[in-house]
C-alpha cells in the first residue's frame, strides 16, 4: 500500500469492529464498527495505549495480535496481515487487482458460497458469471462509483450464485487502497458477508409469501415516496385498485389449491403489464394495486388498465379445468384527486366498487360524486346500527297462493327499514351493508324469530300449519356466523313441523362449505324446510338439490315476465316445472302480476305463486285479513 489515507479508508470498510496502532502501541484509528460495539467516542481512544484499553493483555507478547488490533507497520510491511485481520472478523476476504485483471476470494468467501479454491477462476468476469442478472448493474455502478472517487467506499447488496445452484444474497463492502499519482484505481481489498437470513426477514417482512409481489407495508412506504416524488417533479401519478370478479366461486369450487395458483398467475399477468418501474402489490385476498409513475396523460392510464384487464381476462388453466375471471379496476389520480396516500386508496377503493357494481370486467375513474355517495354509505350504515334497537326494522309479509285452489296458503316474511327521515328504505339498499358489516346475523336472526311467532299465531288461527319462509343471506352461513339453537327455539315455540322455511341461492348449494352444510342439516333437523330462490338465474346441480334434500324451487320473476311474449322464457319454466315435479320438489312462481301469467303458470302444472296480482308486502296486520280471502277475491 502507498497511502495511509487508502488504509485507513479500507478499515472503515470492515464490517468487524479494528483498531490501526503505531509501531508503540498507541491507537491511531478505530472504525465505528469498533466504537459502536464498545459505546466509545473516536477522541476517547484516538493516541491512548492499546494497553489502556485492554488491561487484561498487558502482558501480551509484541507478536501476539489481539483480534480487534491491526499494528500499523504490519500493514505498510504486508497486506497479507491486514487479509489475515479482516478474515478474523468473519468474513469472506476479497482483492482486486484492477489493473492485472486478478480477483481473489478468501477460503472463507469461498466456502461460503460452497466453492473450492479451482471452482472459479481468477479473472473478474468469472465472478460477474456468478451475480445475479438482475443485480448486475447494480453492482456494477457502486464498484465504478468507487473507482471514479464518488465515494469513499462502496457498500452493496446482492445476490451470487452457490456452488449447489441456489442464489445467496451477500453484502459487499470494500474500497480503493492504491491509486496511481494521476488517480485511477489500482487496487480494491474488500468483505464478502452472508445476509440471507435478513434478507429472508426482510422479504418476509414486504413481500406476499404467494405471489412475490409487494404486500401491504411495502405497498404504504413506496405509494408514501412516489407521492412525495410526483409532488416534487409535478408529474401525474395514477394508483390502480385490482379486484377479481368471482374470485370466491373458484376458489370453493375448484379448492384453494387451484385459488392460490389463479392469483400467483393473475399477480404474473398484472406484473407483465406494466413498466418495470410501476409497483404491483398484493394487499391480501384477491386485492391488487398498481402504482403508475411519471405518466404523460390520462389516457396512459387508461391504456394500462385496459391491457391489465385483457390479461386477466385470458384463460387460466387450473387442475386441467380451463377457466375464466375477470377484474374490477378502480382508478385515482394525484394531484387531481387528492394529495394524501390514504386518500388515494380510498378513492382507488371507492372507484373500483364502482366498476364492479357496473357489471364487472371495467374500469372506472374516481369522481367527486363516489366520495360523497362513499359519505353518505358510511352514514347508512352508522343509522343501519341502530335501526334494530330503535325498532325501525319491520317485517312484512306477501302471501303465497295454491293455483289449484286459489287460497293463501303460505307467505314470505320480507325486512323493511321505516327510516325515520327517509320514510321506507326497501332491502335492496341496505342488506348489503348489512352482510358487510356484519349486522346480518343478528337482523336475520331476529327477523326468524319474527316470523315464527307469526306463523305460530296464523296456524293457531287456522287450526293447521301455516308456513312462513324467510331468505337466509349467504353471510349467515359461515363458520363464524352466529344463530341460535333453532331446534329448541321452534320447540320451545311449540311449531309444528314445516312451519318455517328457508330461502337460500344457487350459489350457496353449488360452493357449500362443510360449515353450510351443517347449518343446512341442522335446519332440517329443527324442522325447517328448503326452498331455492330465484331459481335458473345462477348455475346449479341436480345431484345438489337431492343431496341437501330442497323442497320447493322458486322460478325467477324474470321468467315468469316474459311467458306471454318470449318463447324461450316459457320454455325455460315450463322444464324447471317439470324438472321439479320428477325430483319430487314442488313450484312457485315469483313476481306474478297478471291473469295471463297466472292462467298460463296453471296449465303448467305451478303449484304456487306469489305477486303483485295477489297482494304486495303488507304488515302482518293487513296480511291477516288476507288468509280466508279465496284467490278469486284477491285478484279482483
Amino acid at each position: 500500500m502507498t497511502h495511509s489515507a487508502d488504509l485507513q479508508t479500507a478499515l472503515h470498510a470492515v464490517a468487524e469492529g479494528l483498531l490501526l496502532l503505531s509501531s508503540d502501541l498507541r491507537i491511531v484509528d478505530a472504525n465505528p464498527s469498533f466504537l459502536q460495539r464498545r459505546a466509545l467516542q473516536r477522541e476517547q481512544v484516538l493516541g491512548r495505549s492499546i494497553f489502556e484499553l485492554f488491561p487484561e493483555h498487558d502482558s501480551m507478547p509484541a507478536d501476539n495480535a489481539h483480534p480487534d488490533l491491526v499494528p500499523v507497520d504490519a500493514l505498510h510491511a504486508s497486506e497479507a496481515r491486514l487479509r489475515l485481520a479482516l478474515e478474523a472478523a468473519g468474513d469472506g476476504v476479497w482483492e482486486w487487482d484492477i489493473g492485472g485483471d486478478e480477483f481473489i476470494l478468501s477460503r472463507r468467501g469461498r466456502a461460503m458460497l460452497g466453492y473450492s479454491e479451482t471452482d472459479v477462476g481468477t479473472s473478474l468476469i468469472h465472478w460477474i458469471a456468478i451475480t445475479h442478472p438482475e443485480d448486475l448493474q447494480r453492482v456494477r455502478d457502486h464498484v465504478m462509483d468507487c473507482i471514479r472517487g464518488r465515494l469513499s467506499f462502496m457498500s452493496c447488496e446482492y445476490r451470487v450464485r452457490c456452488r449447489d445452484g441456489n442464489w445467496k444474497w451477500v453484502l459487499a463492502r470494500g474500497a480503493v487502497v492504491d491509486r496511481s499519482e494521476d488517480g485511477w484505481a489500482r487496487r480494491m481489498v474488500g468483505t464478502t458477508v452472508d445476509i440471507s437470513s435478513e434478507q429472508e426477514t426482510l422479504r418476509r417482512a414486504n413481500f406476499d409469501a404467494l405471489t412475490g409481489l409487494p404486500n401491504r407495508s411495502l405497498f404504504r412506504e413506496r405509494l408514501q415516496y412516489e407521492v412525495t416524488a410526483s409532488r416534487r417533479s409535478g408529474r401525474l401519478l395514477a394508483l390502480l385498485f385490482i379486484d377479481l370478479d368471482r374470485f370466491k366461486e373458484v376458489n370453493d369450487l375448484l379448492g384453494h389449491d387451484a385459488g392460490d395458483e389463479l392469483l400467483k398467475q393473475t399477480a404474473a399477468r398484472i406484473r407483465a403489464s406494466v413498466r418495470e418501474v410501476d409497483t404491483v402489490a398484493r394487499l391480501g385476498g384477491d386485492e391488487f394495486t398498481v402504482i403508475l409513475t411519471n405518466l404523460d396523460g390520462r389516457s396512459h392510464v387508461e391504456n394500462i388498465a385496459e391491457k391489465i384487464l385483457s390479461a386477466i381476462s385470458r384463460p387460466y388453466l387450473l387442475n386441467q379445468e380451463e377457466i375464466y375471471v375477470s377484474g374490477s379496476i378502480g382508478i385515482t389520480l394525484h394531484p387531481g384527486d387528492a394529495s394524501e396516500p390514504e386518500r388515494l386508496v380510498r378513492n382507488a377503493d371507492q372507484a373500483m366498487y364502482v366498476a364492479k357494481n357496473a357489471g364487472r370486467n371495467q374500469f372506472s375513474f374516481f369522481t367527486k360524486s363516489m366520495q360523497d355517495q362513499a359519505w353518505q354509505r358510511l352514514k347508512l350504515i352508522g343509522e343501519l346500527r341502530n335501526a334494530l334497537p330503535q325498532r325501525q326494522l319491520k317485517v312484512y309479509f306477501q302471501p303465497v297462493v295454491d293455483l289449484r285452489s286459489g287460497q293463501v296458503v303460505k307467505g314470505e316474511a320480507l325486512l323493511r327499514w321505516l327510516h325515520p327521515v327517509r320514510g321506507l328504505i326497501c332491502p335492496n339498499e341496505f342488506v348489503v351493508l348489512a352482510e358487510e358489516t356484519g349486522l346480518i346475523n343478528e337482523i336475520g336472526n331476529w327477523v326468524f324469530m319474527q316470523a315464527a311467532a307469526w306463523s305460530k299465531r296464523w296456524s293457531t288461527l287456522r287450526g293447521n300449519v301455516f308456513q312462513i319462509s324467510v331468505n337466509k343471506s349467504p353471510v349467515q352461513f359461515l363458520a363464524n356466523a352466529k344463530s341460535p339453537n333453532w331446534g329448541a327455539y321452534l320447540k320451545d315455540l311449540g311449531l309444528d313441523w314445516n312451519s318455517m322455511s328457508v330461502e337460500i341461492t344457487e350459489s350457496l348449494l353449488l360452493n357449500a362449505t362443510d360449515a353450510t352444510a351443517e347449518k343446512l342439516f341442522s335446519l332440517r333437523d329443527a324442522g325447517v324446510q328448503v326452498a331455492i330462490d330465484d331459481f335458473g338465474t345462477g348455475y346449479s346441480s341436480m345431484a345438489y338439490l337431492k343431496k341437501f334434500a330442497v323442497d320447493y324451487l322458486k322460478v325467477d320473476q324474470s321468467f315468469i315476465r316474459d311467458t306471454a311474449c318470449n318463447s324461450t322464457s316459457r320454455t325455460i319454466a315450463e322444464t324447471i316445472i317439470v324438472m321439479a315435479h320428477k325430483l319430487g320438489l314442488q313450484v312457485i312462481a315469483e313476481g306474478v302480476e297478471t291473469e295471463e301469467q297466472r292462467n298460463w303458470l296453471t296449465e303448467a302444472g305451478c303449484d304456487f305463486a306469489q305477486g303483485f296480482l295477489f297482494s304486495e308486502p303488507v304488515p302482518p296486520e293487513a296480511f291477516e285479513q288476507l288468509l280466508n280471502i279465496p284467490y278469486a277475491r284477491l285478484a279482483s
